[in-house]
């Protein structure tokens, strides 16, 4: 019933509505008084699943490049960042960087934002790093910048304020996996592969991934992948702790977006102040000795001890119905 549930969901996501293709695809439109978000085109010839067909739709405007849906109804809260790079395999280009950095920009500032799912439109594919084809054509002079400008994303992605789950439904290499590897949550399709494989080119990564690799699946092991530039796929991957879980792939495609999504879904009640805060918390302890950690979520409780959804909280057990958290 559970994935019944998730792929209507994903239906209604993907609907495309072509009268309103170009003012639902603004990015500056991101707020939370717009529910009409859709994805705009979905990158392969068709999609299918239980509830029918949805014609996907190839483009090169650089427009498409990235599809944002703010979910509405009882998923409100739940953004869906969808790449949509098909030709170029969601290779991380410009305009990429430019509009996932808008994108995380106003999530950031939107205090009804509960969760953030970064996925693929392209069947797949995940993200397979950089658009060497692009790469090829910039000044040597272009490249620092444009590897700064892509490191300073990723960064600003980890963080967000909010949790972010990692749908990995193919292919993430290099800086595919280092955006994937800046997200609290990773989950893959079993058949997925990823991998740092920069030293093949006789580079190194250059976006996070030495730094947050070694922190997820320890020191030993990172090394051994970066060095040897190995793929894994997703069942090796959960093995290795680099993703939470590794799911079957379906007909579809999509078996990491759903189970990402019934996550979004169990997080989306939650107290918000409280998931920002234990994120907070969280993120920054694990980075100082115990002391000062304990220290960090102390300061973090004190935050939530004021707030109207606590005494929300406190109100719903003592009644036994569901508390209705407003963020305040």
């Amino acid at each position: 019933m559970a994935v019944l549930v998730g792929r209507r969901a994903l239906l209604q996501a993907f609907r495309v509505h072509t009268a309103d293709r170009d003012s639902a695809c603004r990015l500056a439109a991101a707020s939370s008084s717009l529910k009409q978000y859709v994805f705009c085109g979905i990158g392969s010839p068709s999609f299918r699943n239980g509830y029918g067909v949805l014609t996907r739709h190839y483009s090169s405007d650089l427009k498409d490049d990235l599809r944002v849906r703010y979910l509405d109804g009882e998923d409100a809260g739940i953004v869906v960042v969808g790449i949509n790079r098909p030709k170029a395999k969601n290779a991380i280009s410009k305009n990429l960087v430019k509009m996932m950095s808008e994108a995380v920009e106003d999530i950031k500032k939107n205090n009804k934002v509960r969760s953030v799912i970064l996925c693929s439109l392209a069947p797949g594919i995940f993200c397979a790093g950089a658009d060497l084809k692009e790469r090829a054509k910039m000044h040597q002079s272009e490249v620092g910048p444009f590897v700064s400008k892509a490191r300073a994303l990723i960064t600003e992605l980890g963080n967000l304020p909010v949790p972010t789950i990692a749908a990995i439904d193919g292919a993430a290499l290099g800086g595919g996996l280092e955006m994937a590897l800046a997200c609290d949550i990773r989950i893959s399709s079993n058949t997925a592969k990823m991998g740092l494989v920069e030293t093949k080119l006789a580079i190194i990564p250059g976006a996070g991934g030495t730094q947050r690799l070694p922190r997820v699946i320890g020191v030993s092991l990172a090394k051994e992948l970066i060095f040897a530039a190995r793929v894994v796929d997703g069942t090796e991957a959960c093995r290795l702790g680099l993703v939470s879980h590794s799911v079957e792939q379906n007909k579809s495609g999509d078996a990491a977006y759903l189970r990402a999504l019934e996550l979004a879904r169990e997080i989306n009640p939650q107290g918000p102040i409280a998931i920002r805060m234990a994120k907070l918390a969280i993120n920054q302890g694990i980075e100082v000795d115990l002391s000062t950690g304990l220290a960090i979520e102390e300061a973090c409780y004190a935050q939530v001890i004021p707030t109207k959804d606590r005494l929300e909280g406190l109100a719903a057990f003592k009644e036994k119905r569901r508390p209705q958290y407003k963020g305040e």
